[in-house]
């Protein structure tokens, strides 16, 4: 850190003109990053310390006292049991589910959240994806630090509150409905204060006087999610269900995973392992849905590194998540692994690491690998339409050699998008769901028929 700046009193960010280059040799940097390109067995990264807690204890515990309501994984949501990474149980929800969306999601990456929810369609699974729902304000907490724990905790408990309440409208009791988070931001922030708040009883106190002015308890009490599933996880445990309705054969695709921070190192006790995927070595969600679609998944040396992202990188240091992302990720997959695609499963690392390629080109480098999630090139595999559903239009990456490579024409694909286009502006869009999926109350609002 430069002295000056101590002594002038800038302030220290972190990022910006305190940074200097460390001048170290070429072998010296390898060797400063030399850890993370080992092969890392039995998840010795994450396993090789004490035993931590579950938190459940915790809450079964503040249920039992009276100081909290749980809202559990009914029969109704027809759960799938995986194992976590000390081999607890975590009862993930396969129907009933209250879609939590994602900010970046439907700003930068709309074909994501289509995706999925044209794979729920196909399996005919009960979902609402309501409007009366608020960003998880995670983007704001990490990337600038202008954010606190009360904000988090109240923002997180209030989502969650409206999740449990939002089958009311349909005449459905509380609970009918389980939340399914997108981001993964949103999944690994929403983790770590459901833990602050069964830890401290001062933070339940502060945020139950805010639920209480929203109207936002349960019996006067605060409602906590028994698990906090993300959309991956719901991916992994339907796996097999997908694959019935595959029309495309994907066994000559070579495949990478790039797992998220948020996902699998934010309280990784929670996160499910499986030892058919990788041998347990890696984090199953995305990998063995890939695996299982028939793709060939090649590991490679940076799979452990964050895509660039960051928040405040990509915020202060933006040219460093840029570099970051082609030279610790991209080109590796690409030189290394000969990859046809890289699949992600969390908003900013699939932002980060689409939108980044053009840098390397523009500096005369080939840097093409088609990025997107796994519901994305799953969607694909089940024949969605590459434009209308899974919107490949909007990714900076080159996806024309991938979908032909699947037997996909993207020439005539674009042609019907395009013709498409020109009905929509004639005011006949089609929906992709019952629009009445959207809305849970207010004026001409119309009861859905439940399916007994």
């Amino acid at each position: 850190m430069n002295k000056d700046n101590q002594q002038n009193g800038e302030h220290i960010t972190g990022h910006g003109s305190e940074w200097t280059d460390a001048n170290l040799s070429a072998h010296d940097a390898r060797i400063a990053t030399n850890w993370v390109d080992q092969k890392i067995d039995r998840r010795s990264m994450l396993t090789n310390k004490d035993r931590v807690e579950d938190v459940r204890d915790i809450m079964w515990q503040l249920e039992k006292e009276g100081e909290i309501v749980v809202h559990r994984v009914n029969d109704g949501n027809k759960p799938k049991m995986a194992k976590t990474l000390y081999g607890w149980d975590k009862k993930i929800p396969s129907d009933r589910l209250w879609h939590h969306k994602s900010c970046g999601q439907c700003g930068n990456i709309p074909g994501y959240p289509t995706s999925l929810l044209w794979l729920m369609n196909k399996m005919d699974i009960d979902y609402l994806d309501e409007t009366d729902q608020t960003s998880c304000t995670a983007w704001n907490y990490h990337g600038s630090g202008i954010g606190n724990i009360e904000s988090l905790a109240a923002v997180f408990l209030r989502n969650f509150h409206q999740a449990y309440v939002s089958g009311r409208a349909q005449g459905l009791p509380d609970g009918h409905f389980f939340p399914l988070v997108h981001c993964g931001t949103s999944f690994g922030n929403y983790k770590e204060i459901r833990g602050y708040l069964l830890h401290s009883a001062k933070l339940r106190e502060t945020v139950k006087k805010i639920l209480a002015k929203l109207g936002r308890l349960v019996d006067g009490k605060l409602l906590i999610p028994e698990e906090i599933i993300h959309y991956s996880e719901w991916l992994h445990v339907k796996r097999d269900d997908i694959k019935d309705h595959q029309v495309i054969d994907c066994s000559n695709i070579r495949s990478t995973i790039h797992p998220a921070c948020h996902v699998y190192k934010m309280v990784p006790e929670d996160v499910i392992y499986d030892d058919t995927v990788m041998d347990g070595n890696r984090v199953a969600v995305s990998t063995g849905l890939m695996q299982t679609l028939g793709t060939n998944v090649i590991d490679y040396s940076t799979w452990y590194d964050c895509c660039g992202f960051g928040f405040r990188h990509i915020i202060s240091e933006r040219e460093f998540t840029r570099s970051y992302a082609i030279d610790r990720k991209l080109r590796v997959v690409q030189d290394e692994a000969h990859t046809d695609v890289m699949i992600g499963h969390d908003t900013g690392c699939i932002t980060t690491l689409d939108k980044s390629q053009w840098i390397a080109q523009a500096a005369g480098e080939k840097i093409e690998v088609p990025v997107m999630a796994d519901c994305q090139f799953a969607a694909l595999s089940c024949g969605a339409h590459p434009y209308k559903i899974v919107q490949l239009h909007w990714h900076a990456s080159a996806v024309e050699q991938l979908l032909e490579k699947m037997g996909i024409d993207s020439v005539k694909s674009m042609k019907e998008f395009e013709d498409y286009l020109e009905v929509v502006k004639a005011g006949n869009a089609e929906n992709l769901y019952d629009p009445r999926k959207m809305i849970t109350s207010g004026p001409g609002f119309i009861k859905i028929e439940q399916k007994l």
